[in-house]
């Protein structure tokens, strides 16, 4: 199960990069499921960045991606600085800056490093 959480995380971080935010989604969904409680808020803070996005780029739905954003804040903070080798902080601040653009959400990107954590 280790490999699978690690491969869909990956893959769902590149998808959102590549702007297909239901790809990512449902990649990063799938990793939700199968991590254990210690990750699950990890995982569906990601799935609602992706959602957030999604809702800016193809939905136009303002009020649907304020809530998928402020879910993300919510679900990522305890993660912060950086998890997974994640840099989780700097994630939180594309989510804040992204409350004040829509529709014009800059696409995410993740700093990531080598070291998880």
């Amino acid at each position: 199960m280790p490999d699978l959480i690690a491969r869909v995380y990956e893959r769902g971080l590149e998808l959102i990069e590549e702007g297909d935010f239901f790809a990512a989604h449902e990649a990063l969904e799938e990793a939700w499921r199968a991590a254990g409680a210690d990750e699950r808020d990890f995982f569906q803070g990601l799935v609602h960045v992706a959602v957030a996005w999604h809702h800016a780029d193809v939905t136009g739905r303002e009020l649907a991606c304020e809530r998928q954003l402020e879910k993300a804040a919510r679900r990522l903070a305890p993660y912060r600085p950086r998890h997974r080798g994640l840099d989780v902080s700097d994630v939180l601040g594309q989510v804040a800056r992204a409350r004040e653009a829509f529709p014009a959400l800059a696409r995410p990107r993740f700093r990531r490093t080598r070291t998880p954590g």
